[in-house]
């Protein structure tokens, strides 16, 4: 069954704009789970310029769901998520100057120090995933450092959506799609989990639910955009349907 994981990064977006106590994002986390999603993604970053630390010791005690920390692999945030224990840490790239994540971590060209994180963080029994772009040196090196999960970069796929006209049979975006799925059979033949994110949203989410093998999806700015004139619980339960949808029309293993 494929799951969503769903980022409420941009809730607090919203109220560190104006630096008060609303929106919470733990109240949009409890609407997100009363709407299907099957776990929690926030990004603590260096500069603290949505998420705060209060936010994720709170998200740790009161949500029901399981709760997956975007990190950089700083001694930091590897401090945080040690006492914090989410069940899963995702370790990230991050620049002061981008306005999101910009592309994969570097796992291949970082293996030494990456492997001391994974190594920490999975004896504090949180599962551990990397973020990467579809490259099968990426994959292999997570695999070598230890990671359980690899969360492949939908990016790429997402701005050939967009730009070549919306069409899933587009030759750019089914040369992404063949990107993404390459890379995940070769996750899943190096016994990790395959999962991918970023950029989806509700018209171009189907065709990576459809790949084989997926687990889970990470989608963020997409849902708590469409949450601003529907809510949130219906946001999610919309986007829920479009990943289960999606997921029904994998072809049959062997057919």
């Amino acid at each position: 069954m494929i799951e969503l994981g769903v980022n409420i990064d941009h809730v607090a977006t919203v109220r560190q704009a104006r630096r008060t106590y609303e929106p919470d994002p733990v109240w949009a986390a409890v609407e997100a789970h009363l709407g299907g999603a099957d776990g929690i993604t926030v990004h603590l970053r260096e500069d603290r310029r949505h998420i705060q630390d209060e936010d994720v010791r709170r998200l740790r005690e009161l949500t029901h769901i399981k709760l997956n920390l975007e990190m950089a692999a700083t001694d930091e945030m590897v401090g945080i998520a040690c006492g914090l224990k989410p069940e899963m840490a995702m370790l990230v790239p991050e620049g002061r100057h981008e306005i999101t994540t910009e592309g994969g971590l570097d796992v291949h060209g970082q293996s030494t120090r990456l492997r001391e994180v994974v190594a920490r963080l999975a004896g504090e029994g949180i599962v551990v995933s990397v973020f990467i772009d579809a490259e099968l040196p990426q994959v292999e090196a997570a695999a070598e450092i230890g990671a359980r999960v690899c969360e492949i970069h939908t990016g790429p796929y997402a701005d050939a959506f967009f730009s070549r006209g919306r069409d899933a049979e587009s030759a750019p975006v089914v040369a992404e799609l063949d990107r993404i799925r390459r890379a995940g059979d070769a996750i899943r033949a190096a016994g990790m989990r395959f999962n991918a994110g970023h950029a989806l949203n509700y018209v171009n989410v189907q065709p990576v639910a459809a790949l084989p093998g997926v687990r889970e999806l990470h989608i963020g700015h997409a849902i708590v955009s469409r949450a601003m004139f529907v809510g949130m619980r219906e946001a999610v339960r919309e986007m829920k349907r479009l990943l289960r949808e999606g997921a029904a029309g994998r072809p049959v293993a062997g057919a």
